[in-house]
Formats: C-alpha cells, structure tokens, sequence
C-alpha cells in the first residue's frame, strides 16, 4: 500500500513506500459490525481539501475523515480512489477503511490558519462520514464541534443513522453559521436495496433520519441518488420513493442518475452480471458514451421526480438549501408555581 500522499509527514516516507509501524497502524476487531474489516489509521497532512477544477461539484472544499466505505454500494464512484493506494477498487474498497485519526485536530488548526477564509465545507461527498466505522472511531463530533467554533458553513450527505448521535451538535453549529443536512435514497425497493447497497441502514431507516431533523427544527433534504436504470425508474418505483420521501418531512428532493465511472464501472457491471444479467447489453448500449447516462435519460428523469415532488407538495433543492438555524429566545420567566414540572422541548 501506497501512503505518501496522506502523511502528515510526508518526508517520513521511503520513496512512495509504505511507512513505518509507527506512522501507520492497521486494526481488526472480532466483532459482528467488523469482522472481515481492517482498519488502517494514519495521520494525514491536510483534512480540507479542494474539488478539482473539472468537478461537477457545486462546491469548493470537503473533509473526508474516511477512505473507503463500509456501506459497500456497488455503484460508489469513489471506488476509484483505493487504487491510489494499490487496493482494489471492489472488496477492498468495502473492508480496507483509512481511518485519519488525527482529522478533528486538524480541521480546527487548518481553521484558525489565516490563510482560511472561512469558505463553505461539504462532508459526505466522497465516502459517507457517517458509516460504520465512525461508530467506533468518533471522528465527526470533534469535526463539527471545530466547525461551530469557527462559525464555519458546512453541509454533511450520508445514508448513515449515526448521524442522529449528533443531531444536537449540529443544531448548535446551526445557530451560528450556515448548515445544510441531505439524507441519500436512492429507492425504497427492500430486494434491491439489500443486494446493492448491503453495508447500509434500510431506506425507511435512513428517511426516520429526515423526519427527526425536520422535527428539531433543521431543514432536511434527500438526495434521490441513485436512480438505476431499468431497476428503480419505473414510474410506480419512482412514484413509490418520492411519496416515501415526502411523507418523511423532507425539504427537498434531487434526483441523479446512476453515473459509472472507472473502477465503480467494473465493479458495478460484476454485480449486474450476477444479479440482472439480462440487462447487461441494455446498460452497455445506454452507458455506451462514457461514465454519465445520455441527457435525454437524466432530463427525463429528473422531469418525473420533479412532477412527483409538486404533486406531493415538494420542490426540487434549493440552492440555498443550507441555512442558519434561529438561536434559541431567551427562557420566559417561570410562571408557574416552583415544584410544578414543566415540558420541555426541542424548538
């Protein structure tokens, strides 16, 4: 494995050779969530990291604490990157996780740098923050907590119910800065769900995150992400997810089209090859062109979603979708008598 590139150090490294023992340290652990899991913490040099230029992206800077991804969806589009680091881009990108255990302190020194104009930072968008591995390593409350004491924007995208651990923090950093909160579902098809995205909570799951967001007073979009051909976009499919989304209290829906890059391609099309055969030719011919499906299948797509989401009283996502949360008024005198209990709330 390659690490140059992610020390925090990177004279430390033996021309582009794996560090020492003591820079890179791997871990299993025999439990149930883990097991067939190894866990390669490093120190990284930098946390916050630019978008290339190129990028489709709709903004400048993200924090990755993680590299590879538990959930282990077979389309990631990151998938590409383990190869940085000669893993493959399949099973090795679902069971060798790069944990940077130092990314809490880091931000928060990248933060106070006045090099750092306090710029919006997307989480979420590369591998999911909020995977299994964060259960143990704990790595984003340090990330936000830094993030609300610079009063710095920020959005997090995740299909991970962990998140719920720290709706709180979040609320606070909402009270100071701009905070933009996405759950990712794709569809709401159990059978397709358990094959190819098996590492993660059920869409249900994952809209219950959606409805206590929306419940604390944050606003909550879901990104309809991704749309399968000839799997999940069929009209009564699309149908069936959108209303599942609405019903949820979210704010906004966005589709995307599943899009096939190198290394996510590979891995996608062996599951496909195993599962749907019969629709091998059909998504070779529709991704025949490069990693996107053609335009007029995405602008159809996306016009069903939106009809969808009007007729269910939705919109499409805002542009300015993150948005700060009102502090909190001050407490009102008690007015009642001292040992009466009184109900508390969250708004």
């Amino acid at each position: 494995m390659r690490w140059d590139h992610l020390a925090e150090n990177p004279a430390t490294a033996r021309d582009a050779a794996l560090f020492g023992a003591e820079a890179v340290t791997s871990r299993t652990f025999d439990t149930p969530e883990f097991r067939g899991m190894t866990f390669h913490e490093v120190r990284a040099k930098t946390i916050v990291n630019r978008v290339p230029g190129a990028s489709r992206m709709p903004f400048e800077w993200t924090v990755n604490p993680y590299r590879g991804c538990t959930h282990a969806c077979v389309y990631c589009f990151a998938r590409k990157t383990h190869s940085y680091l000669d893993l493959d881009t399949g099973l090795d990108f679902d069971s060798q996780i790069v944990v940077k255990i130092n990314a809490p302190e880091l931000l928060r020194r990248q933060l106070a740098s006045p090099r750092w104009h306090g710029e919006h930072i997307a989480m979420g968008t590369n591998v999911d923050c909020y995977q299994r591995a964060e259960g143990r390593y704990r790595l984003m409350p340090g990330i936000i907590t830094a993030l609300r004491d610079h009063a710095n924007p920020f959005s997090i995208l995740t299909k991970g119910t962990l998140i719920l651990r720290d709706l709180d923090l979040i609320r606070q950093a909402a009270e100071v800065t701009e905070v933009g909160i996405s759950v990712s579902v794709g569809f709401t098809d159990h059978e397709l769900w358990r094959t190819v995205e098996p590492g993660t909570p059920a869409p249900e799951r994952r809209l219950d995150v959606v409805r206590a967001f929306t419940g604390a007073g944050i606003d909550c979009g879901v990104l309809m992400a991704p749309v399968l051909p000839f799997l999940s976009d069929h009209p009564d499919r699309l149908r069936a997810t959108v209303r599942a989304i609405a019903t949820s209290g979210a704010t906004s829906v966005t589709p995307l089209v599943l899009h096939l890059r190198p290394g996510a391609r590979e891995w996608y099309m062996a599951w496909l090859e195993r599962h749907h055969p019969g629709l091998v030719r059909r998504y070779e011919r529709l991704y025949a062109e490069g990693a996107y499906a053609p335009k007029w299948y995405q602008r159809q797509i996306t016009r069903q979603v939106h009809e969808l989401a009007q007729e269910y009283g939705m919109g499409p996502r805002r542009a300015e979708l993150p948005r700060r949360v009102p502090a909190r008024e001050p407490a009102a005198p008690e007015t009642v008598p001292a040992m009466e209990p009184t109900q508390l709330t969250l708004l």
